[in-house]
């Protein structure tokens, strides 16, 4: 394949390892750990790798050197840096023994399921160093949750000889990692299951995990293509953009793009919770902004606006949950029905508080609620144009304003969404380092025997401590309001 200079730049560039992953290591325990709720109920699901300690490396005097061989599955959705965790893995693991052999599973964790694998070796970990996407192997989002899957998966694992897998995902996808490491310790088959974090999202956010791969990369990508819109929004000076950025879950995303770009607007979904606001009163937020603008003449600007927004508006999020119970009771019955009916039969079956709520949600909008959850059964926020829903509202009540003689100026709007621009972009140095050492950190708790935790890499940049924790219910709830 022919390479450009940018590509072989990139190849050229070798990630820099903390001191706690530089030669021999060993395992240090700290005090056991519990989950942050319901320690007694994870208990029961977790029994053989519930309650394990904080593990920290530190120098050893020699390096494990027994023969281990390790599988390796990228899961859900792209992540810059994705491509260094495999090679930090397939790094280190030949460090410690070259024999060693890296197994990887295609298309995401269907791939152990259907027995799809390729050997990764040196030419081809060489090609996809320091670069995005996840194309080396592929990524899919089948959940490991049925006993025959992971009866199947081990059958591969025995036929390669398989010490550990190792699954590089998300929330969802380590919570599988979790589930699938208690199965197998809990059947005595000696395999151990390691997870990694990873989300541009930058949900996986708590106390153990500082930042998640591909944060810094995506945030800086679409900085620049924000910056873009913002040096053109002032040279022509007659458009508001409406940027949508992606973040389901956590608005860090609009956060961190806000503080690099300083737009006019940047709406913080978590904020909005907090403030149990309406839809109705963002709308009035913005609208506010744009019409004092006018006054200045300045009838352009750029507003930002995370994807998940509807869903942490408090009415509408208590109307999805409704909406998920409904649909997941009755969902047979429903789909069959015109889309006219449909609506009625929500309206005819919701809660009266929930009804109203959807009654007065713009009909695109109610109809995107209404619709088939993701294989996660979630609503398919990405899918919703809240940018041009925001928009759209913000220019009715402008109009509204304008019948009143509150609002004199010209309003046109341009809607954008950034999301697939930054998942496959070329890790910047930081996450090309961090990821290098999550794939050597894992190789590490690989080494030292164990199984059911995630690998961390904590206060990165800094002394560059590397731990591994518990990978049973790694607090995806403690996602919150930005901390300052």
């Amino acid at each position: 394949m022919k390479k450009s200079r940018l590509q072989r730049e990139r190849a050229e560039y070798r990630p820099k390892l903390p001191k706690g992953l530089q030669g021999a290591v060993k395992v240090k325990e700290g005090e056991p750990t519990q989950s942050v709720g319901d320690q007694e109920e994870i208990k029961k699901l977790f029994p053989n790798t519930y309650g394990m300690p904080l593990v920290e490396f530190v120098p050893g005097d020699k390096a494990n050197s027994g023969k281990m061989n390790v599988g390796v599955i990228l899961s859900g959705g792209q992540a810059p840096g994705g491509h260094n965790v495999i090679c930090g893995l397939f790094d280190a693991i030949k460090r410690l023994n070259p024999d060693n052999r890296l197994y990887g599973f295609l298309m995401g964790p269907g791939g152990l399921v259907d027995h799809d694998y390729k050997e990764l070796t040196a030419d081809i970990i060489d090609e996809y160093r320091n670069t995005g996407g996840f194309d080396m192997i592929g990524s899919g989002r089948t959940k490991l949750e049925k006993e025959e899957q992971f009866e199947k998966g081990l059958e591969v694992i025995r036929q390669l000889d398989i010490k550990a897998i190792v699954i590089i995902g998300g929330d969802d996808s380590n919570t599988n990692a979790c589930v699938l490491a208690e199965y197998y310790a809990a059947k005595n088959y000696g395999v151990q299951v390691i997870g990694c974090p990873k989300t541009i999202d930058g949900d996986l956010k708590n106390d153990q995990i500082e930042t998640s791969f591909g944060f810094d990369t995506a945030t800086k990508t679409y900085g620049e293509l924000i910056g873009n819109i913002e040096r053109d929004c002032n040279s022509a000076r007659k458009y508001w953009h409406f940027v949508k950025l992606m973040g389901r879950s956590a608005s860090h995303i609009a956060l961190e793009c806000a503080l690099q770009c300083q737009p006019n607007i940047c709406i913080i979904s978590e904020e909005v919770e907090a403030k149990d606001m309406t839809l109705n009163q963002i709308i009035e937020q913005v609208a506010s902004a744009v019409a004092y603008r006018a006054e200045q003449g300045k009838n352009f600007g750029v507003v930002l606006i995370p994807e998940g927004l509807i869903e942490f508006i408090p009415a509408i999020g208590r109307l999805i949950d409704e909406l998920n119970d409904l649909l997941a009771a009755h969902g047979a019955e429903y789909k069959d029905l015109e889309a006219d009916a449909q609506r009625e039969y929500i309206l005819a079956h919701l809660s009266a508080a929930n009804a109203e709520t959807f009654a007065t949600l713009p009909e695109g909008v109610a109809r995107q609620l209404s619709l088939d959850r993701d294989p996660h059964g979630n609503v398919q926020v990405s899918l919703i144009e809240t940018e041009k829903l925001v928009s759209d509202m913000v220019e009715a009540k402008l109009a509204e304003w304008a019948k009143e003689g509150k609002y004199v100026g010209k309003f046109a709007a341009i809607h954008h969404f950034f999301g697939y621009e930054g998942r496959c972009a070329a890790p910047s140095n930081f996450d090309a380092d961090y990821c290098y050492a999550l794939g050597t950190s894992a190789a590490q708790l690989i080494a030292n025997g164990k199984t059911g935790y995630m690998a961390v890499v904590k206060h990165y940049g800094h002394d560059g401590r590397v731990e591994g924790r518990r990978c049973a219910h790694h607090d995806d709830d403690e996602h919150g309001a930005p901390q300052w």
